[in-house]
């Protein structure tokens, strides 16, 4: 990534990273588990330590070759992470005395521009919300044409509140909306979701829209959100989801939806 931003003006892209692992060299470590496969030459280890977090930006920076970061994340301080289950609170814990402050501290040293956290659940970014001074939230799996009330409800109104804003991840659940056949990360398919995406499917058809792209317009659609990380594996793929966002889509398809009460009636939409 550093040698492809070698010779790009530094206001011309924006750039996010996340902290909370730290990287040790260690020969032939498998990902076991993880989405990654194969073999790197690189353990890791959970830190949210202020120390951890300072490392891991400044590893970033020279690995780079870059003077500053735009946004950090501090990744995966959430209850549905498997390596934390129920003492994540501990962890949280040692993030808001330890991270958190280091990381508005850089702020203030202008070696990054805004910090907060990447998760999958909205325990950890309302909790955030009360102890510390974020700026932004990459918000994963929590807002989508499937689910969104938890987020609308009870997360958007806060971080507006607050003066930050919402990246949403995971906007097509996984490709999901997309015509993959899975759901999210895991391996099976929660109850009622594919009758959803059934119904979702033929109010699409009855207005000729491309669910993927009304998908992606949905997730961008409110004002709290700053921006919107489909994932994509081809070049295809990314060009496809790009034009999706100027693409026009009929008032009325948002209106059936609504009718029919497949999003929520307080759910912002594409004007």
């Amino acid at each position: 990534m550093g040698v492809f931003l070698q010779h790009k003006k530094r206001e011309d892209y924006t750039l996010s990273t996340k902290v909370g692992r730290l990287l040790e060299p260690h020969e032939n470590f498998t990902m076991k588990g993880l989405l990654w496969q194969g073999k790197m030459n690189f353990s890791y280890r959970y830190d949210y330590s202020a120390a951890g977090a300072r490392r891991s930006v400044e590893d970033s920076l020279q690995r780079l070759g870059v003077s500053s970061l735009d946004i950090v994340y501090i990744h995966d301080l959430s209850p549905d992470n498997g390596d934390m289950k129920a003492d994540w609170l501990k962890h949280f814990a040692t993030a808001q005395n330890g991270a958190m402050k280091e990381l508005t501290k850089m702020r203030e040293e202008g070696l990054i521009k805004g910090w907060g956290l990447g998760v999958n659940t909205i325990e950890p970014i309302v909790k955030t919300l009360q102890v510390a001074d974020p700026d932004i939230f990459l918000s994963a799996c929590q807002y989508s044409l499937i689910q969104h009330e938890a987020d609308l409800e009870q997360v958007f109104p806060l971080v507006a509140a607050k003066g930050a804003s919402i990246v949403v991840g995971a906007p097509l659940c996984g490709g999901f909306l997309a015509g993959k056949n899975r759901y999210l990360y895991g391996g099976t398919f929660p109850p009622g979701v594919q009758d959803k995406l059934a119904a979702l499917q033929q109010v699409a058809a009855n207005h000729h829209v491309d669910l993927r792209t009304a998908a992606l317009q949905f997730a961008a659609a409110p004002p709290v959100v700053s921006g919107v990380i489909p994932g994509a594996h081809t070049v295809q793929q990314a060009q496809e989801n790009a034009a999706s966002f100027t693409a026009q889509l009929p008032a009325a398809f948002w209106q059936e939806l609504k009718k029919k009460k497949l999003i929520a009636e307080a759910a912002p939409v594409p004007a």
